[in-house]
């Protein structure tokens, strides 16, 4: 067994694939808690809490990881919203053939913007406080997550209702909890 602060390549990864605004692999936004449990795997370990806005959330071992491989946020309704992939444990996530997670931001970056440009979104390209970059339009953004000496990609997937501002750290909608992650 790995030791948890490895990351995972992507042949160790569950590959899952994006649907903007509607799912990721197995999870589709709209799902109660229980209904994202059963989707990932009969017995899969977790834990959350809520943040201080009153946001609940839920962090996943999937039977691939080493760790955290997710973190799932829901709405006051109780339904999932928000679908943050980790860096060093999660599922490769792939949209459209394009690879989003545990990348270095920087070259992702530029076949994000490309991927736009290709679907007649280059003026959907966003960028967080923080340089993140994210499209409202997909409900998407490319957070990075530091792996020791390096920073890799965490994507935040989020449902339309959550998709406005997807880039905005103040404004948008994603929990201040998945801002504060960075390990």
């Amino acid at each position: 067994m790995k030791p948890a602060g490895v990351v995972l390549n992507d042949t160790e990864r569950l590959q899952w694939d994006f649907t903007p605004l509607a799912s990721v692999g197995p999870l589709r936004f709209g799902m109660s808690y229980e209904e994202v449990a059963a989707a990932l795997h009969p017995g899969v370990s977790s834990g959350g809490g809520t943040d201080r806005w009153g946001v609940r959330y839920r962090w996943f071992h999937l039977p691939t990881s080493h760790g955290q491989a997710l973190t799932t946020y829901y709405a006051e309704s109780g339904r999932l919203s928000c679908i943050a992939i980790d860096a060093h444990h999660g599922p490769q996530v792939t949209m459209d053939g394009l690879r989003l997670v545990g990348r270095v931001p920087s070259e992702l970056a530029d076949q994000f913007v490309d991927y736009l440009l290709s679907q007649g979104l280059g003026e959907a390209v966003r960028s967080s406080q923080y340089g993140d970059f994210g499209a409202d339009q997909l409900g998407l953004v490319l957070r990075a997550q530091r792996a020791g000496d390096f920073l890799l990609t965490r994507p935040v997937f989020v449902a339309r209702e959550w998709a406005d501002c997807v880039c905005d750290v103040t404004e948008g909608a994603i929990p201040d909890e998945e801002w504060r992650v960075y390990c």
